[in-house]
Parts: C-alpha cells; structure tokens; sequence
C-alpha cells in the first residue's frame, strides 16, 4: 500500500501526483509544489489475462524521507471515496 495515503503533504507532493497520473486518478491539485526527498516507489506488474498481451501495474510510494504522518489524511481530502490501494 501507498504510505502516501497516511502523509501530510499527500495534496502537495510531486511524486504522489505522479503516482495518480500513473493510476489514471484523478488529482489531489493540479499543481503540486513540494519535491519529496529520496521517495522509494514499487511498481508490481501483473498479467491480466495470463499473457503480457496485457498487464496491469500498481504504483505504490513504500518510502519517503519526507514523510510526515498524518493518519487518514488522503480520505480527509475525499471524503466517501474509496481510499487508493
């Protein structure tokens, strides 16, 4: 799972709007002005129809020097949606 969902500056962070641009989400702000420091990003590729006809990739943030938690921050800013997973 993304920590970003957990981080204070989730509706600021360039990385974050990279990883929703990746998962075709809409995002937190459309100009994002804080540059993480050192962010580690997992990408898992799965095949989706048992080929690589078609594969489907998750893009998870799983470190960040710049983390600053704040629990259930991202469902804050989108109250009743379903939260990224």
């Amino acid at each position: 799972m993304c920590i970003c969902i957990h981080c204070a500056l989730v509706d600021r962070c360039r990385t974050y709007h990279e990883v929703e641009t990746q998962h075709q989400q809409p995002h937190l702000t459309d100009q994002p002005d804080f540059e993480p420091q050192s962010p580690t990003i997992n990408v898992n590729i799965r095949m989706t129809d048992g080929t690589y006809d078609q594969i489907e990739m998750e893009w998870d943030v799983v470190d960040c020097q710049s983390f600053v938690a704040d629990r259930d921050r991202w469902a804050r800013l989108r109250p009743g949606e379903l939260i990224p997973t």
